[in-house]
């Protein structure tokens, strides 16, 4: 560090301050140390700054699928507030969300030095099944975890109801539902909120599809009930759920939403830009990325326990042209 302000001439206080990422350096001097850390190879020592700051200024993320949406977005939002609070992220994407996976990848974080953990998604793995290292602050984004972590997810419960609620109030008999896979804890929860809905209604519910969140399951879901004349209203568990079974009824010749309504959740950026466009339940991913950090953090810098708290983030019904009354 002594050699970079040398070169830099600067001093070694102000290395240590652009090192840490911190913004109170003027942007030509911030240049000079970095040309000179690069000129001498010089990058800080992990370890000797947690030895004297007490933080590796570095949390780890578990995800499992990055690319969904969810993720993804839940991902973006934790990576920009935690940027604002001076930390960098690792992130670790399993295959598949069982308990050995998400252990092992709780394991080789833990080895590359963080100061806390966030979980996005953990799916079938309960808190008994998952090891962590004693005392390393974590945060979920998976309600299954209240009263062993801190979590912060959707409601996804109420944004299903609504979404119902709106196919019947424009007068549909019943509403199908085209859900996640049976292991996703957030497919059950819209499951449990489609169903909800329609017993509230007294109204009969359908026979699910069962999908695995793309496009494709849509689609093969949608050719089933484009076969069905009865059907004039879907719920599906996503907008790319959605897609897909808009995609098939188009392609049997049904009538969006003449002939059938379809909703989705979650309001990705295409859900506008379908036609028609779609009806959806929106989901504030930044929000709860924001709050999943934020929790973090509570932990890592003050050591509050907060193993009880569970947050809800609202949702909002989103309606547009994908969804009618059906035809008389």
């Amino acid at each position: 560090m002594f050699d970079v302000a040398v070169r830099a001439g600067v001093s070694a206080q102000t290395v240590s301050r652009v090192s840490m990422g911190a913004t109170n350096v003027r942007p030509a001097t911030r240049d000079k140390v970095l040309a000179a850390m690069s000129e001498l190879g010089y990058s800080p020592n992990s370890a000797a700054r947690a030895l004297r700051y007490g933080t590796f200024q570095t949390i780890g993320v578990i995800t499992h699928k990055f690319s969904r949406t969810g993720e993804s977005r839940t991902v973006e939002a934790i990576v920009e507030a935690a940027r604002s609070a001076q930390y960098t992220v690792t992130l670790v994407d399993v295959e598949s969300p069982v308990s050995t996976e998400v252990s092992d990848a709780v394991t080789r974080l833990s080895n590359q030095s963080i100061d806390g953990l966030v979980i996005i998604r953990a799916e079938s793995v309960t808190p008994a099944m998952l090891s962590i290292p004693a005392g390393l602050p974590v945060v979920v984004s998976d309600s299954r975890f209240v009263g062993h972590h801190p979590a912060v997810g959707a409601d996804q419960l109420e944004g299903s109801r609504r979404a119902v609620e709106h196919l019947l109030g424009l007068g549909h008999r019943t509403v199908h539902h085209v859900a996640g896979p049976d292991s996703s804890g957030p497919s059950q929860l819209r499951i449990d909120g489609w169903r909800a809905a329609l017993d509230q209604a007294e109204r009969p519910a359908p026979p699910i599809f069962r999908g695995d969140w793309t496009g494709r399951s849509g689609y093969e879901a949608g050719k089933h009930i484009a076969r069905d004349t009865d059907a004039t209203a879907v719920f599906c568990a996503n907008d790319e759920t959605a897609i897909g079974v808009m995609h098939a009824l188009h392609e049997a010749g049904r009538r969006i939403p003449a002939d059938v309504s379809v909703a989705g959740f979650d309001d990705i950026a295409l859900a506008a830009d379908v036609w028609p466009p779609l009806t959806t339940v929106r989901q504030d991913f930044a929000q709860i990325g924001e709050r999943l950090l934020e929790l973090l953090l509570r932990q890592i810098r003050n050591g509050e326990r907060l193993e009880d708290v569970h947050e809800t983030v609202p949702v909002e019904l989103v309606v547009r042209e994908s969804t009618a009354p059906p035809a008389s």
